[in-house]
């Protein structure tokens, strides 16, 4: 690990000016991410401000939905009973993630704005667009895994976001509150969040430098099921396959994209009545093809299908 230097911010603004005017800072909460990719040499910020304490790790009741503090640890927002009641969606793709111990310190902003766990991207011996821009993609040629994308990928990248609680939090149509360095607050929803990558794959969000994610903001629970199915290759601390989250008549898919991948084709056929394997089926006729990911496609159908189905007679966590 490099040398770097640390501060424990007294209160949000001047943390993100602390980053904001240090090109080498970055902002650590649970450091689930970051710290393991410090270690790997993969990240390599000269100064930590360490946002962990402030005071954004509560929930309140906001306007029919629900305000999450950024800082609020993913165990301690899974067991919420406010969360389990109205949001069984998001409750489920949360207990997807990682491992317990994990989730014990991996916070809400922080869950949000972890990297591909795309093999290559780990690599630090093989070329990684997101790593070092202009270096290449070494998953073009290379093995394909569980963590291609097969929407909105570019030639420059084709990894996929790893987050379940973004996936869920995109189904529920949920926003982001930020903090500038100008100390302004802005809302963002959570769809628009993250970037596809086109020719800059290491510019992930579109976040400005500083802007601190203070809170997450849920819309009042909307009518009908939710449900959040995961496929992965073991039972714990795995990224996902493929993912989907289904609330009310809203679907997003996880794993198969830069982003959580809001299923529109999906919502429009299922709106003019088609079924759930013929929603799926429009949905992935727009995917990126290939001999490699035939795989993957036919396991997002079929997850997605069973999702749908689920979801027309399920209401809890």
């Amino acid at each position: 690990m490099r040398p770097f230097t640390y501060e424990r911010a007294a209160d949000a603004l001047s943390a993100v000016k602390a980053v904001a005017e240090n090109p080498g800072a970055k902002f650590l909460a649970g450091g689930t991410n970051l710290l393991d990719l410090m270690k790997l040499d993969i990240e390599r910020p000269t100064h930590l401000v360490d946002v962990g304490r402030l005071p954004f790790a509560g929930v309140e009741e906001v306007n029919g939905g629900l305000r999450v503090g950024g800082a609020m640890v993913n165990s301690k927002l899974a067991a919420h009973p406010r969360v389990r009641e109205l949001y069984p969606v998001l409750v489920r793709a949360l207990v997807s993630g990682a491992s317990g111990q994990l989730r014990n310190k991996a916070t809400t902003a922080g869950n949000l704005l972890q990297r591909t766990r795309c093999a290559y991207f780990y690599d630090t011996t093989k070329p990684c667009n997101k790593r070092q821009p202009g270096s290449g993609c070494s998953a073009l040629e290379g093995v394909h895994g569980s963590h291609d994308a097969i929407f909105g990928a570019s030639k420059a990248c084709i990894a996929s976001h790893p987050s379940d609680m973004a996936v869920a939090l995109t189904a529920l149509g949920a926003s982001v509150e930020t903090l500038t360095p100008s100390g302004a607050s802005r809302t963002l929803a959570v769809q628009d969040l993250h970037r596809l990558p086109g020719d800059t794959p290491q510019v992930e969000t579109d976040l400005a430098p500083g802007e601190l994610i203070t809170a997450v903001l849920l819309p009042p629970p909307p009518e009908g099921g939710q449900v959040y199915r995961k496929v992965r290759g073991r039972a714990s601390y795995a990224h996902g396959i493929a993912s989907v989250a289904v609330a009310g008549g809203r679907v997003a898919l996880g794993a198969v994209a830069h982003k959580p991948w809001r299923a529109a084709h999906i919502e429009d056929a299922l709106a003019a009545g088609a079924s759930a394997v013929e929603a799926a089926e429009a949905e992935l006729s727009k995917a990126d093809r290939s001999d490699r990911n035939a795989l993957k496609i036919s396991l997002v159908g079929r997850l997605a299908a069973a999702a749908i189905e689920e979801s027309k007679t399920r209401r809890t966590a």
